[in-house]
């Protein structure tokens, strides 16, 4: 019931709704209560009775019990969690690699989607340490020393991870001068171990990058193309230059004409491509580099929209790991300053120095941007390469087959 103020007469605006049978009743208890029938309710189907009680306080062990260690430990389930989400993502990806089914079409968009899950579960974790930081340094001393020799290290999961993204052990920051492995023992070490062997998401982008449709000399030779388009555009550009009277801004546009040809032309040079690939300054293969490129430059193609999309999340991916192991950093310092980690190691400094490219698995995406050139210099398609790449096929054995997945 409502009363006008203003006409100071009463109204009525209650509602009666009616029943899916079309009696005049209250919908929202329309329906049957399932639950009370056989059948597997909600916490048994997620075994909360496990999760929920598998918060054991150390601090209440030892008979001190300190508020904050419940909120340490549910955090860090929780990344333990979301990590073995991230790795069930990332086996299902790297087996849809390996077995060739990317060559599927519908199987790109599974790829495509579960890798972008992948970034998004990671942008969670990065947003997760501002939970931590509700805790207090001193919050934290309370009951740190409950922890030895316990250690964030020695999470297996972040460390395969690692793995079957592709960090190389090569590069790998030894752990208080031991390899990161010794760390582990049993069934870890063996686990740590065969992910070393197993075929990484670098490798097997690597390989599929390799058959990119319109690499082939014999066919549309991109590559031909473009050093081709590039030496005659950087012959325009000096011919402009030199065209206008001397001046010291023309001294300037000339050195930056020549940085941009020396970068440019150490694109088509693939012998220092190989060097830089036995440094560990590259990771992908230079034939794989040329399809990256490709890629990038054709990406309103439709048949490179999807693999664009692709290259975008990989490059997410490594960006967001580098966030979390930044927000890391900065939390442990705020945290324990420069004292020892529980673990062992040093603390603050082991994890700084850990903030390197080193880590990095996909650089090689994020410098394609450093060969951008004017589109004008981009190979132009002719009709039957426009039409080719306008269309998607799944029997292109170049590309694509017809193999399913799950």
């Amino acid at each position: 019931m409502y009363i006008c103020y203003i006409c100071s007469k009463s109204m009525d605006f209650s509602f009666r709704h009616k029943s899916p049978s079309g009696d005049t009743g209250d919908a929202s208890q329309a329906g049957t209560n399932k639950a009370s029938k056989r059948g597997i309710l909600y916490g048994e189907y997620l075994q909360l009775d496990k999760i929920i009680n598998a918060q054991e306080l150390e601090s209440v062990k030892k008979g001190n019990m300190v508020h904050d260690e419940h909120l340490f430990i549910i955090t860090h389930q929780a990344y333990e969690l979301w990590f073995k989400q991230i790795l069930w993502e990332l086996d299902s990806v790297r087996e849809i690699f390996q077995y060739g089914q990317v060559r599927d079409e519908r199987n790109m968009l599974k790829v495509v989607s579960r890798i972008h899950r992948i970034a998004v579960i990671l942008k969670l974790l990065v947003d997760q340490f501002a939970v931590m930081e509700t805790m207090t340094a001193l919050d934290f001393f309370d009951f740190r020393n409950y922890l030895v020799p316990a250690s964030g290290f020695q999470s297996m999961q972040f460390r395969l991870m690692e793995n079957k993204i592709g960090v190389l052990e090569s590069l790998r920051v030894p752990y208080s001068r031991k390899h990161y492995r010794d760390n582990f023992k049993g069934k870890e070490n063996e686990l740590l171990l065969l992910s070393e062997q197993e075929p990484t998401l670098v490798q097997l982008v690597e390989q599929w990058l390799e058959r990119t449709p319109g690499l082939e000399p014999d066919g549309f030779d991109f590559w031909g193309k473009l050093n081709t388009n590039i030496d005659i555009g950087l012959r325009g550009n000096y011919a402009e230059v030199q065209s206008k009277p001397d001046s010291e801004e023309k001294e300037e546009q000339l050195e930056e004409l020549n940085r941009k040809k020396e970068v440019l032309t150490a694109l088509f040079d693939e012998k220092r491509h190989e060097h830089l690939l036995s440094k560990g300054d590259r990771r992908l293969s230079y034939k794989a580099l040329k399809g990256a490129l490709m890629i990038y430059f054709y990406r309103e193609e439709p048949r490179f929209q999807i693999p664009f999309q692709l290259l975008n999340s990989l490059m997410d991916i490594d960006t967001l790991i580098t966030k979390w192991r930044y927000n890391h950093v900065c939390m442990v310092q705020r945290m324990i300053g420069s004292k020892l980690g529980t673990g062992g190691s040093s603390g603050y400094q082991y994890l700084r120095s850990t903030m390197s490219d080193r880590y990095k698995v996909f650089g090689d995406l994020f410098n394609l941007a450093t060969f951008l050139v004017p589109r004008h210099w981009i190979p132009k398609l002719t009709p039957s390469n426009h039409k080719f790449l306008h269309t998607v096929e799944c029997c292109d054995s170049s590309y694509f087959s017809s193999e399913d997945s799950d």
